[in-house]
């Protein structure tokens, strides 16, 4: 069942394009930067990944909530994205097992989308003009006083989003009496991350994001990982010092997307601000060490510099992006530390990459990978 009675809702580009659509989810106003999502599922996984922290996602799958929403499908405890862009914003949902709709779900938790806009037509163009700032309303119709509301939303570039997500305290994941205890810094990390550590017999202390490495050693983990997160990597300096100091002591680590670009920060490896990034679950990735190719979920804006990373002595590469030589995966040379730019735990995705969370348990336990 559609809107019998729609509201117009607005999206305005930071360059001043403008799309009209129709209300949806909350009413309200609100901003962040565009991206899109090429998946054609797993929408929920998506909504839920604080990855997506300031980001407004515009999804390029037609039918977004037409199976509905279960509590069983989140990747954090609330919606992470700033707003919703789609061409159909289902009402209704075939799915025994879902409890409520996308819009009683966005109304529950106060999130804007917006509707019947040509998503094709967007997609198209921020691919020719580059990611970049919008604003979505559905109660404000005056461009001028979005326009100014949308001047005041900063950059991604150089913003530090991390600390807005990751936990406050330390807590726990798992059986203490496990083989292998881990020590998680999170940084916006999803669920699915612990749960794949945890069904390897790992007990997991999950950190906060700017923990001390002294803290960190004190539980005598035998890995630490280096979770996914939003923002830009390089305005988190304190981090970055933290993680140089846990490969001076040489413990098994393993970063996952905003972890590979703050691993290779530390190792000396700058990153950069992507055009458009990479958000789906079909990218193609080359695993140079296997020759194995495998299909992956993604989801960032920043990447390390291929020149930089080609160039280091310390540094290789492992694995790289198919559609643009991107380098998705890097390994230290000289410590048990590793990373890829990807998703391998998935939700939502294909599960090419889970290998690699038995690759970090191996190390754990003085297996040569």
């Amino acid at each position: 069942m559609k809107y019998q009675h729609k509201s117009p809702a607005i999206l305005l580009l930071e360059d001043g394009t403008v799309f009209h659509g129709s209300a949806a989810g909350a009413i309200g106003t609100s901003t962040g930067e565009i991206c899109f999502n090429t998946g054609m599922t797993g929408y929920q996984e998506i909504f839920t990944d604080p990855s997506y922290f300031g980001q407004m996602l515009l999804a390029t799958h037609v039918h977004i909530g037409n199976y509905g929403i279960s509590m069983d499908e989140v990747e954090s405890d609330k919606i992470s994205i700033s707003g919703l862009i789609c061409r159909s914003f289902s009402l209704q949902y075939s799915r025994k097992s879902a409890v409520e709709s996308i819009d009683e779900y966005f109304k529950r938790n106060h999130v804007v989308a917006i509707e019947d806009v040509d998503t094709r037509a967007i997609v198209r163009h921020i691919r020719s003009k580059g990611a970049m700032n919008c604003i979505v309303s559905s109660d404000i119709s005056d461009i001028e006083i979005l326009k100014s509301k949308l001047s005041e939303v900063p950059s991604m570039n150089g913003l530090e989003l991390s600390s807005k997500v990751s936990t406050k305290k330390p807590y726990f994941v798992g059986n203490p009496n496990a083989k292998r205890r881990v020590a998680l810094m999170d940084f916006g990390v999803k669920k699915n991350i612990i749960r794949n550590l945890v069904d390897r017999d790992c007990y997991i202390q999950v950190f906060p994001a700017n923990t001390e490495y002294k803290d960190i050693h004190s539980w005598s983990p035998d890995g630490i990982m280096l979770s996914n997160g939003p923002g830009d990597p390089a305005a988190m300096p304190d981090v970055i010092s933290h993680i140089k100091e846990i490969l001076q002591h040489n413990i098994p680590l393993f970063g996952i997307c905003l972890g590979q670009q703050l691993l290779s920060q530390a190792c000396g490896i700058g990153t950069y601000k992507m055009f458009n990034g990479h958000r789906g679950i079909n990218h193609p990735v080359k695993n140079i060490i296997t020759g194995r190719c495998e299909i992956t979920s993604q989801n960032h804006g920043f990447s390390v510099i291929e020149e930089e990373v080609r160039k280091s002595k310390n540094v290789e590469v492992t694995h790289v992006n198919l559609n643009d030589n991107t380098i998705e995966g890097i390994r230290v040379k000289d410590r048990v530390a590793f990373s890829v730019q990807y998703h391998p735990e998935s939700a939502p995705g294909p599960h090419d990459s889970v290998y690699l969370f038995d690759d970090f348990v191996g190390v754990m336990s003085g297996v040569v990978v």
